[in-house]
């Protein structure tokens, strides 16, 4: 969150990806969300050249992501348990103690429900990526959605709603690859060195994103087709 902040943009102007450690020290106390000890610990963990010039893209790769990846799964888990025990003294203790890791994931959990085993209903948790929730958001696929949703419960039998179903992952698809195209445009480009490989990165975040929103989708579509069972 910090190096892709706008204060941060300010130390790194062009986006090559590089800052000096001080720099990268003023940012961090800046932003003040650090303490001096969180400061000089992850200043301690960076590797620099001569000049102290940092690579902060693959600093953040080396240790940022692998740490989100744990962070999450360690608020899926609390989750998960405080629904199953929510009156547990213990879990509650622990719950106070993460607060700031299931404040700092809450937006990116997503929640889906379906009908399990024994027709109960069941939460499945999963991740939703900075770049799927900004297309999201998106008027257009808010509108398509929000259609969907009328027209899937209120028409038609169960192959009707199939159909509508596919209708809306192609249509829907189109327009989150069409509004992270005009996003991109919009922001700019990385110096020449990094085109290449910016441009492949983007391809598959498209592709992630695609078979991200038809599992979610396809989900949903399940629950529906089953309201049925629930009555």
């Amino acid at each position: 969150d910090l190096t892709s902040s706008d204060a941060f943009r300010e130390y790194d102007p062009d986006r090559k990806g590089y800052v000096s450690r001080k720099d990268f020290q003023k940012a961090m106390e800046n932003c003040k969300r650090f303490s001096q000890d969180e400061t000089h610990f992850v200043l301690s963990c960076m590797d620099t050249d001569d000049s102290e010039i940092l690579d902060y893209e693959a600093f953040v790769d080396r240790f940022h992501e692998p740490a989100k990846d744990i962070g999450f799964s360690i608020a899926v888990l609390l989750t998960n348990l405080s629904e199953h025990m929510p009156n547990d003294s213990r879990l509650r203790t622990f719950l106070e103690l993460a607060e700031c890791i299931l404040t700092y994931f809450q937006p990116y959990l997503g929640c889906i429900e379906i009908l399990g085993s024994g027709k109960r209903i069941e939460r499945v948790y999963f991740e939703i990526s900075e770049s799927s929730r900004t297309q999201w958001e998106k008027p257009q696929v808010k509108e398509s959605k929000r259609q969907f949703i009328f027209d899937v419960v209120n028409e038609g039998g169960e192959k009707e709603k199939m159909e509508m179903f596919v209708n809306f992952c192609e249509d829907t698809i189109f327009e989150m690859q069409l509004a992270a195209q005009i996003s991109g445009s919009d922001s700019g480009e990385r110096y020449a060195g990094k085109g290449a490989e910016e441009n492949k990165s983007e391809e598959e975040d498209l592709d992630k994103n695609g078979r991200f929103f038809m599992y979610h989708w396809w989900l949903l579509l399940t629950s529906l087709l089953s309201v049925k069972n629930l009555k």
